[in-house]
């Protein structure tokens, strides 16, 4: 049995938090909001009401906070009362520059630090499924490797860049904005036209938008720009979808047809639109 200290009961922290206890470890658990933290007393966590007291007595740190500041705030009051054997794993969302300097900095100061964020909703935590990133310092990815495994479906190595995993966590993250925002326009677009949300998501059942990304989107990442679909052609489009919805509010075809017009006005109107991602 290992003993925890926890920082942040929010919906993805208190299924890790339920799923250590299901393992049979120890869970110290503190949350700004003390509310959220009381309702994991009942499975035996132990809530703390500072985050120092957390801390003590741990062979492992978590921290599921809400970003950098949070983390740092947190670590501002703990570190002091941490003995430095304490590994301290990160799996908040964060900027890759500040997980960078964090990192530094605590290894200046003798402490071992490793961001490893999730692509895991609160049942994954549960159940120990879906994604955990990891990279950096190859001695402190070895000390925490089986630790981290069992937290989740797949622990994935990135390498040994620090902010690694930062950075492809927000990548993940921008794909899951650009396709809920699209998927939320194909429904502002059938509304508009007297459809059902049902009967427009039936264009998935005959067009599989994967296709883009490994074909366009490929060729995009090797800077490959032939045309196939030209700019001026692709915002004649998006007009049209714009046409479609009345002129409502589409997240993603609003600003891709501003960044077309752009390209069409300085010249780039015959270009594929790869040219996107200029």
């Amino acid at each position: 049995m290992n003993t925890i200290a926890f920082y942040g009961a929010g919906l993805l922290g208190s299924n890790f938090v339920r799923a250590f206890r299901r393992r049979g470890d120890a869970v110290r658990l503190w949350n700004r909001t003390a509310a959220h933290a009381q309702a994991l007393a009942d499975i035996g966590v132990e809530i703390c009401t500072a985050p120092e007291e957390a801390a003590r007595g741990a062979e492992y740190l978590h921290l599921c906070l809400s970003d950098d500041t949070a983390v740092e705030s947190v670590l501002e009051r703990v570190l002091p009362t941490l003995d430095r054997s304490v590994p301290i794993c990160d799996h908040t969302t964060c900027l890759p520059q500040r997980v960078a300097t964090r990192t530094e900095d605590l290894r200046a100061k003798g402490y071992r630090y490793l961001h490893a964020p999730v692509f895991m909703g609160p049942p994954n935590a549960l159940d120990g499924t879906g994604s955990m990133l990891v990279s950096g310092d190859r001695s402190t990815i070895a000390l925490l490797r089986d630790h981290l495994a069992a937290m989740t479906g797949t622990l994935r190595d990135l390498g040994e860049r620090t902010e690694a995993a930062a950075i492809y966590k927000l990548l993940g993250n921008a794909m899951i904005l650009a396709v809920i925002g699209g998927v939320a326009d194909v429904l502002h677009i059938g509304a508009a036209q007297g459809l059902t949300g049902p009967e427009s998501f039936k264009i998935f059942d005959f067009y599989e938008p994967k296709g883009q990304i490994e074909g366009r989107g490929r060729r995009m990442a090797g800077g490959d720009e032939s045309t196939t679909w030209s700019v001026e052609m692709a915002l004649k489009d998006a007009r049209l979808m714009q046409g479609a919805a009345y002129d409502a509010a589409l997240p993603v075809i609003d600003a891709v047809a501003a960044r077309l017009a752009e390209l069409a006005a300085t010249g780039a109107a015959k270009a594929d639109l790869a040219a996107l991602a200029r």
